[in-house]
């Protein structure tokens, strides 16, 4: 994948950009350090009034407008008044959504990681989103932020502008990714209540057998 095919699936359905993000390779500078994951579980959250499970189903407000604004932005959330959880906006002109990144293998910065997280915890160390979110250094402030395309993670430093609490560069797969593509599983999405956490709904996409991949939870009230 090409980084303008990878810019080009932020314009397209959450679903098909929840796939492609799988063996992307997000960096995320903030002001104590740098952390480059592989990501290796994402979850689609899609349109206004279509999908009951997403953020921006109920329409626009203050708390989710970012995943009605221009495509390659983040968001972010904060989960059970604890968890920083964070979004990549990508959606048709004119709808909202985006995914959810919830794992990824560290590939540079892990010490940077596990001292945000407070422990290393081996392949699990950013298992979850709200794991993930942590060993980023996620913070309420850094949504609405451009995501930016690069070919490859920056190997040298990257400076943070002033006034801007941190940067986000997403490299495709690395190029001996392909054949891993071919063992992508789909499913219900994670601890997401009613018809949104049903069958209906497959879009939870994660690599088989990667070790950072989370545990799946069934949602409250899930039809079966």
């Amino acid at each position: 994948m090409s980084p303008e095919e990878l810019s080009a699936l932020f314009d397209g359905p959450s679903t098909a950009l929840a796939e492609g993000l799988l063996g992307c390779r997000l960096t995320v500078v903030a002001a104590d350090g740098a952390v480059t994951v592989r990501l290796t579980e994402t979850e689609a959250y899609g349109n206004a009034g279509e999908d009951p499970g997403a953020h921006s189903f109920r329409g626009r407000t203050e708390r989710n407008s970012a995943l009605f604004g221009p495509a390659r932005r983040t968001y972010v959330y904060l989960n059970y008044g604890i968890h920083r959880c964070l979004n990549l906006v990508g959606h048709p002109q004119g709808q909202a959504g985006g995914v959810l990144l919830r794992a990824g293998e560290v590939l540079a910065g892990r010490e940077v990681a596990v001292a945000r997280r407070g422990r290393d915890t081996g392949a699990r160390l950013l298992s979850g989103p709200g794991n993930l979110g942590q060993g980023l250094g996620i913070a309420l402030d850094m949504g609405h932020l451009p995501v930016e395309i690069v070919a490859t993670p920056p190997t040298e430093p990257v400076p943070v502008p002033p006034g801007v609490s941190a940067r986000f560069l997403l490299a495709p797969p690395a190029a001996d990714h392909d054949a891993a593509r071919a063992s992508v599983v789909r499913g219900p999405r994670v601890g997401v209540s009613g018809e949104g956490g049903s069958v209906r709904f497959p879009w939870r996409f994660h690599l088989a057998g990667d070790p950072s991949v989370s545990a799946y939870r069934r949602g409250r009230d899930v039809p079966d």
